[in-house]
C-alpha cells in the first residue's frame, strides 16, 4: 500500500515536504544548476512528479529557472533562509565582537566555522582594519562558504573532537583530493594529525588548502564542554613570509584566549 503523501510513516510526517527539501538539497556548490532529469535522478522520483515539486518551489521563489537553458538553480528565498539561520545562531551574536577584537589585535582575517558532515561552513568572518587586511586571500571566502574539513585548520579541529565512530563515518565520506601543495591525502596521516590536535588543542594548516595560505585554529565549546565550532586566524605568504611553526608560535596565544572567551560566554566553565 502506498504511503499517504501527507501522513508518511507517522502522523507528524509530511512526505511532500520531505520531497521538496530533498530537491533543494540536491543543489550544491559543485552542482549549482540542474535540469529536471538531473533532479529526478538525485531524488529518485519520476520526471512528472519531480516537475510538479520543482514548479511549486519555483513559484514560491525557492528555485529559479534560466529561460534559455530551462535549468534550475536555488532562488533568493533559499539565500534569505540561509542567512537568517546563520544570523540567528547564538554563537554568532556572542562571538562576533570577540572575533573582531582578535582581527584588530593581530591584523589578520579571523573566521569561525561549524561542521556539516565532512565539510565546514563559515558562520562568521572578520577582517582587521589594519594594513594587512588589504591582502585578500584568493579563495573568495564569506559567511556561508563551504570547504572540505580535512584540509582546513578549523575542519581538523572539529574532526579531532568527534566521537570515534562519527569520525570514521565522516572520513568514509571524504574525498582526499589534493587541494594545496601540502594537503594530507592519506587517511592514516590525517588520523595521526587529528590525534595530535586533540592533545595540543590547536590545529595548524600549512598550505593544505591553497598555496601560500597558512592558518591556526582552536575549538569553541558550549556549556556542556562539547566542541561546537572552531575559530582560526589565516595568514598569506604575501603578507607574512614565515614558517607555519612561527605563525602558530606568534598567534596561538591570542587565538586560544579568544576561543576561551567565546566558550566562557556560551556558559563553558
Amino acid at each position: 500500500m502506498p504511503i499517504d503523501d501527507e501522513a508518511g510513516s507517522g502522523a507528524a510526517f509530511s512526505q511532500s515536504l520531505e520531497r521538496g527539501l530533498m530537491i533543494l538539497s540536491s543543489f550544491s556548490e559543485t552542482r549549482p544548476v540542474l535540469g529536471i532529469a538531473d533532479i529526478s535522478r538525485a531524488v529518485t522520483l519520476n520526471k512528472s512528479t519531480t516537475y510538479r515539486y520543482v514548479a511549486t518551489l519555483a513559484r514560491l521563489g525557492y528555485l529559479q529557472q534560466d529561460p534559455e537553458t530551462k535549468k534550475y538553480s536555488l532562488g533568493p528565498k533559499v539565500v534569505d533562509l540561509g542567512f537568517a539561520a546563520l544570523n540567528s545562531l547564538e554563537i554568532n551574536r556572542v562571538a562576533a565582537p570577540c572575533l573582531q577584537s582578535l582581527a584588530d589585535e593581530t591584523g589578520y582575517t579571523v573566521s569561525m566555522a561549524v561542521l556539516d558532515g565532512p565539510d565546514v561552513v563559515y558562520v562568521e568572518r572578520r577582517r582587521s582594519g589594519r594594513a594587512t587586511s588589504a591582502f585578500a586571500i584568493s579563495l573568495n571566502l564569506h559567511v556561508g562558504s563551504r570547504l572540505p574539513a580535512y584540509c582546513t585548520s578549523m575542519g581538523k579541529v572539529l574532526l579531532a573532537h568527534q566521537e570515534p565512530a562519527v569520525l570514521r563515518a565522516l572520513l568514509d565520506r571524504t574525498d582526499f583530493a589534493r587541494r594545496g601543495p601540502k594537503t594530507l591525502t592519506n587517511r592514516e596521516q590525517l588520523t595521526a594529525a587529528l590525534a595530535k590536535i586533540r592533545q595540543t588543542g590547536v590545529a595548524a594548516n600549512d598550505e593544505e588548502l591553497a598555496a601560500g595560505l597558512r592558518s591556526v585554529a582552536a575549538p569553541v565549546r558550549d556549556r556542556t564542554g562539547r566542541v561546537i565550532a572552531a575559530i582560526n586566524i589565516a595568514v598569506h605568504l604575501t603578507v607574512w613570509a614565515t614558517t607555519a611553526d612561527t605563525v602558530v608560535a606568534r598567534l596561538e596565544r591570542p587565538l586560544r584566549h579568544t576561543a576561551a572567551e567565546i566558550s566562557t560566554r556560551l556558559g563553558y566553565r
